[in-house]
């Protein structure tokens, strides 16, 4: 076998395997529903605060608790347990994005990230006249 051959069948065995990787590794966003049925393993689930029910932050053990509920984009609601400090603007974001996994009943997330509402409303923005010599 030629080495420009041999080459080549490792350049595609080693292309192969990247996508494959990627593929297997690519995160997208998850439900509680499937969250629940794989208890322990990560997810990313995306959704929204539920403003009808309070949040709590208190400190246990020298650890700081935040816990809410959130509604996911398939309408489930779960309680949610975050061990950190409480968000800026947390009670007005529009979308909350969740890394964690479900342990008992409740969702434990190790990460939080906001998506909070625009500063600007389209009503709010005019339009810039510019006038040409």
């Amino acid at each position: 076998m030629k080495k420009t051959h041999l080459i080549g069948l490792i350049f595609i065995v080693v292309a192969i395997g990247a996508i494959i990787s990627l593929v297997y590794n690519a995160d997208t966003y998850a439900s509680f529903a499937e969250a629940r049925l794989h208890p322990g393993r990560e997810f990313h689930i995306i959704g929204e605060l539920n403003r009808s029910k309070t949040v709590h932050e208190r400190v246990e053990d020298n650890t700081l608790i935040l816990s809410f509920h959130m509604v996911d984009k398939d309408g489930e609601e779960a309680e949610v347990l975050y061990f950190g400090a409480k968000p800026q603007d947390f009670e007005q974001s529009d979308e909350v994005v969740l890394i964690g996994k479900f342990e008992s009943d409740r969702f434990l997330a190790s990460s939080l990230l906001l998506k909070c509402p625009s500063k600007y409303t389209p009503g709010e923005i005019g339009q810039t006249e510019y006038l040409y010599d």
